[in-house]
């Protein structure tokens, strides 16, 4: 694929998450919104930090083009994925939570 095509998938896909996840109520106190556009960010950070796993599988591994010019090895191509998924995952993981609406009574 063509690093455009790439661009356009994130700009896609960051679209989406803006459009689902920003959208808080007037009657929100600035708590809730606060928590709402913290999660919003970790989302969209995730989805940065998977887009960028995945362009460096396809550019390092698949293709013969490389990053940049530069050829990675594939030890230091997987290295990069790997961390770039933990971060994308643990990012996700956050976001969900802070998108949850928080529980009126808890039980201890």
């Amino acid at each position: 694929m063509e690093l455009t095509d790439w661009i356009v998938i994130l700009a896609v896909t960051l679209m989406a998450i803006v459009f689902f996840c920003a959208r808080t109520p007037a009657d929100w106190s600035c708590e809730n919104r606060a928590r709402r556009l913290a999660g919003t960010r970790l989302l969209a950070q995730a989805a940065c930090s998977l887009w960028g796993a995945l362009l460096i599988i396809e550019r390092s591994l698949v293709t013969l083009e490389g990053l940049g010019g530069r050829h990675l090895a594939p030890f230091e191509a997987l290295a990069g994925v790997v961390i770039l998924l933990a971060f994308g995952c643990y990012w996700s993981i956050r976001g969900r939570r802070l998108l949850r609406p928080r529980r009126l009574f808890t039980a201890c």
